[in-house]
């Protein structure tokens, strides 16, 4: 492929860095990201994600706009409300780049849906606020080998995780919470609140996630949980062993 004078500016920045370079930007033109919830932490990914050049970009979000979400969820305003979140939350993306395919998919994922919208992107991230989903994103992209970069927010404080797949030593997110919690559905951020720039500094680090993983630059978050307290205004890594009676391993499958 080659550039067009306007896609050379758009992404000069990018493009004069070493790690990057044309062959870089051309990597990422051509990748392909779902978005799994367009709320705190998908608003801010599908902004950098798009701004960025990832050529193909989907989002799966079946709720509507509320006022409440204004606080965090960026890229909605006002004159958004009652509106579905992820196509208008696409709507917005084509007016940031022209460049790219993007796809709304304004439904819940389910056990039958996920494969025919998942199947033809090749990284997943979770931007989702339930465990149920959570789990769901993560058995899927488990058992199709693909790379999930996973975020969770909640008062104060949120974490990253990236599950590489396709690497036979990745743990999984059953490596950190083997058991689905008792009430699986529920939204943490209505029942213990949240600061809305938590979504953003967590979001805009799965974004930059996404294209460590892509281009194989930096040193990946697989195998650690990257934890960031904004109150301290600490950020560290724990590692993530694989569970040797977990479900990733595949002698437990």
């Amino acid at each position: 492929m080659n550039f067009t004078k306007k896609q050379i500016e758009r992404y000069s920045r990018q493009i004069i860095l070493k790690k990057i370079g044309v062959a870089g930007q051309k990597k990422l033109l051509k990748s392909s990201v779902l978005i799994v919830g367009a709320g705190g932490l998908g608003s801010p990914i599908a902004i950098y994600l798009a701004a960025l050049g990832i050529g193909k970009i989907g989002i799966v979000d079946k709720d509507n706009v509320e006022i409440s979400n204004l606080s965090r969820q960026i890229i909605f305003n006002t004159s958004d409300i009652a509106k579905n979140k992820s196509s208008t939350a696409i709507n917005k993306l084509k007016k940031i780049n022209p460049d790219l395919q993007l796809y709304s998919f304004n439904k819940n994922l389910s056990k039958k849906n996920i494969n025919q919208i998942a199947k033809n992107f090749e990284l997943i991230i979770d931007g989702s606020d339930n465990f149920r989903t959570r789990f769901l994103i993560n058995d899927y992209c488990l058992e199709r080998k693909k790379i999930l970069i996973s975020g969770a927010i909640s008062k104060f404080e949120g974490q990253i995780y990236t599950f590489n797949f396709s690497k036979k030593k990745s743990p999984c997110l059953r490596c950190f919470i083997p058991q689905m919690p008792n009430n699986p559905d529920i939204d943490n951020c209505e029942y213990e609140g949240v600061l809305g720039t938590v979504g953003g500094i967590i979001g805009s680090i799965q974004a930059n996630e996404v294209v460590k993983e892509i281009l194989k630059i930096g040193n990946t978050l697989c195998g650690q949980i990257l934890i960031v307290d904004t109150l301290k205004l600490t950020f560290r890594k724990v590692k993530l062993n694989k569970r040797s009676d977990c479900f990733c391993n595949e002698k437990n499958r």
